[in-house]
């Protein structure tokens, strides 16, 4: 997928985790640390090489990048083709705000944790309520739009 964006532009890294979440459209929020290593992993294996540009290192594809992208292209059309289905890009923005909320719900969990702060009724309580919402949720994914 990297490769893919690296044909269309040179980048650097925070570029390349930007456009991996937009072209996903927002299925796939890529971190550093997934993002940096495979770059210089391709790297290593020769699909890429690397500049400074303007103090950022900036990736470009290589010829024998090209060949590999080609002769995957069925692979990587199919796996961008499942991050387009299903989904509106009017979305976006309601998703990206439920992403955060869960993410913020994980850190006060782990933050009560650390602090020791949960036993195992709270525990308990709470398994019951993240089940709850599980299923309310569902149930409402399961309605009918009509």
């Amino acid at each position: 997928m990297i490769l893919d964006l690296l044909e269309e532009r040179p980048a650097h890294g925070y570029e390349v985790i930007r456009a991996l979440g937009e072209r996903s459209r927002g299925f796939y929020a890529p971190s550093p640390g997934s993002v940096y290593p495979t770059l210089q992993m391709l790297e290593d294996m020769g699909y890429v090489r690397s500049s400074r540009r303007d103090g950022k290192r900036v990736y470009e594809i290589t010829g024998q990048g090209k060949t590999f992208l080609r002769e995957h292209r069925e692979e990587v059309e199919d796996v961008w083709g499942r991050f387009g289905r299903g989904r509106d890009p009017e979305f976006e923005g309601e998703l990206h705000e439920i992403r955060h909320e869960l993410g913020d719900l994980g850190r006060l969990f782990a933050r009560k944790l650390r602090a020791g702060r949960v036993d195992r009724e709270k525990l308990r309580r709470v398994r019951g309520v993240v089940v709850r919402a599980a299923r309310e949720i569902e149930d409402i994914l399961e309605e009918d739009p009509a």
